[in-house]
């Protein structure tokens, strides 16, 4: 349980994201918001307004489980689990990726920046006909 009041609300918020609560992003993140992830980069809450929009015009499903999260100043760290449907990936099968958000709080309790990180290869690319058999394989032969 996530005892932290702004990552209770971060948390919640993230899970009821869909297409039709796009715009209620600033209620979450401050205005001048910085977001990273391993395949993005955004500057502004309109960037990431028309990112997620797009992400979610795609996506059948996708669900969070949060699970450790660490709090100190303005900086947290949420440990979480992705579910995702998309009809392009792995045939629309569901998805499970681990992850982990690193967010910096602003004075009013929204998030400034917020970095994600999580294997862009189990989520994306093994997910795709020719390359996933290559990526897979490459993994096998590194012993992961």
């Amino acid at each position: 349980m996530i005892q932290d009041s702004d990552l209770q609300v971060f948390c919640a918020f993230f899970n009821k994201l869909d297409k039709t609560c796009t715009k209620n992003l600033d209620k979450v993140y401050s205005a001048d918001v910085t977001f990273d992830d391993p395949i993005h980069h955004f500057e502004g809450i309109t960037a990431l307004e028309a990112y997620y929009q797009s992400l979610y015009n795609n996506v059948t499903s996708c669900h969070f489980i949060f699970h450790q999260s660490q709090r100190q100043g303005d900086d947290a760290f949420v440990t979480w689990t992705m579910k995702l449907v998309h009809p392009r990936l792995d045939s629309g099968k569901p998805i499970e990726v681990e992850g982990c958000s690193h967010l910096r709080f602003a004075a009013d309790g929204r998030v400034a920046q917020q970095r994600d990180y999580f294997d862009v290869g189990a989520m994306i690319y093994e997910r795709l006909p020719l390359l996933g058999r290559m990526v897979k394989g490459i993994k096998q032969r590194l012993g992961r």
